[in-house]
């Protein structure tokens, strides 16, 4: 039997309400050690049995993985003239409603023989918990369902849980990442695509109800590229499109231009740096780096690849706040923004965003990227050509706004900049630290673009 101490961690909004807190297992360090050497067998096992739109919890993929593939598809179709929609489904406790004889059988059904499934089911039988709050405990309870938050095992069950899923939808592009499932489609139609989103709706509830999961439909969100007022209805819920949505912690809009979740980072590194600010004069210059880079600058860099194709003047406002940080650190009123930016070694978050764009590039030619991206990106069988040096597939693009603005189009172009040197680095660590170094001086975005009043881009 083990006991664990489970705190309750907030993980959004009010703090009041019980509902808005994660349960975290605190568990004994000595089973931690037997779940990691079970973890990397059960890894490894099961590493190509779990479908590819599965992101979450699996080495080599992670949010922006999920989100790119999602977001790449509906560009492209917006560029074609074609129209995508999408439901953001949300799921009640989802590691809590596992069950433990279900989950049982599933593993036997992947091939696991009697010794392996007897170990799963001691693992997961004969557990209590009770919750710590302060230094108040509560009375302890027997666990009869579910994976314990905050385990090694934990994750790797639920993905395992959910791999099924997938089988029921074969031909349907899915947004997975943990418990968050976004079913999306593209179609020329709109009304065609909402009529297959609530097919696909109907047999993700099924599934959900007949492998005790609970669903909300009354909190589940649609997104579509469509400007009239459009709906569906999902399990006698009337569901209404909406203008936004926050997705794996990146607010997407119908638009696809990512203005609203840019201006939502920008305020919160402006506050962070008003801080700042206010303490910089008690503090030295280490110490100032440091609170930038960890509390500033890292406001940019989650899925930085999801939101760059946003504005020529929210790109202006991010320098303004790059600057502004920088003369803080460093206590200079004196020296240019390039000037700064020599001093810290660094460049700017546009130049950083193209640089994480070339890292994934070349984990596709090392074949370590996730099969979605490699979907995204196809590598030349043929690097001979004279016309067409690139050494990845440049698309057909039919819009500025969609087509050149994407990541399809952009990434083959970024990649033949880079010095051979570079490119033939022996392995990741030696790429991310060479192209550090590397400024990217003819980058064909919007951003880059030179803008004349009267003429345009040139």
């Amino acid at each position: 039997m083990e006991n664990a101490e489970r705190n309750p961690v907030v993980k959004k909004n009010d703090r009041i309400s019980k509902e808005n807190y994660r349960p975290v297992s605190i568990l004994p360090v000595i089973s931690k050690v037997f779940e990691k050497c079970i973890y990397r067998q059960l890894e490894t096992f099961f590493n190509t049995k779990l479908s590819k739109f599965q992101c979450g919890f699996r080495k080599g993929f992670n949010a922006q993985h999920c989100l790119v593939k999602m977001i790449e598809t509906w560009r492209s179709a917006v560029d074609k003239k074609h129209t995508f929609a999408a439901l953001l489904t949300d799921l009640s406790k989802a590691f809590d409603c596992l069950n433990h004889d279900l989950l049982i059988s599933k593993l036997k059904s992947y091939g696991l023989d009697d010794n392996s499934l007897c170990l799963m089911y001691s693992y997961l039988q004969n557990r209590t918990q009770r919750v710590k709050v302060a230094n108040v405990y509560s009375s302890t309870k027997s666990i009869e369902m579910g994976v314990p938050q905050g385990s090694i095992l934990g994750p790797l069950l639920f993905n395992i849980h959910i791999a099924d899923r997938f089988d029921f939808l074969p031909r349907v592009n899915i947004g997975n990442f943990a418990d968050d499932t976004a079913p999306y489609v593209t179609n020329t139609d709109i009304k065609e695509g909402l009529k297959d989103i609530e097919r696909i709706t109907s047999i993700l509830l099924e599934w959900f109800s007949n492998n005790y999961m609970k669903a909300n439909p009354d909190k589940c969100h649609l997104l579509t590229s469509s400007s009239s007022e459009v709906n569906i209805t999902v399990d006698g819920n009337l569901i209404q499109a909406s203008s936004s949505e926050k997705l794996l912690g990146i607010k997407i809009d119908c638009n696809l231009s990512f203005n609203e979740h840019v201006e939502d980072i920008c305020k919160k590194a402006s506050q962070k740096l008003n801080a700042l600010a206010r303490i910089s004069q008690y503090i030295n210059e280490s110490k100032r780096r440091l609170l930038f880079k960890s509390f500033i600058l890292s406001q940019f860099g989650y899925c930085p690849l999801v939101w760059m194709f946003h504005s020529r003047k929210l790109n202006s406002r991010i320098n303004r706040i790059h600057e502004k940080a920088l003369r803080i650190v460093y206590q200079d009123n004196i020296s240019s923004f390039q000037e700064l930016l020599q001093k810290d070694n660094s460049v700017t978050i546009h130049q950083r965003n193209l640089q994480v764009l070339a890292t994934e590039i070349f984990k596709i030619k090392i074949g370590t990227a996730p099969s979605i991206l490699k979907e995204l990106f196809h590598c030349r069988s043929n690097n001979y050509s004279l016309r067409n040096p690139s050494e990845f597939d440049r698309v057909h693009r039919n819009t500025v706004r969609f087509g050149d603005n994407s990541l399809t189009y952009l990434a083959p172009i970024i990649w033949d900049q880079i010095p051979l040197k570079i490119k033939f680095c022996e392995n990741l660590l030696q790429f991310k630290t060479a192209i550090k170094s590397f400024i990217f001086q003819d980058c064909p975005c919007r951003i880059c673009k030179t803008y004349i009043q009267g003429l345009g881009f040139l």
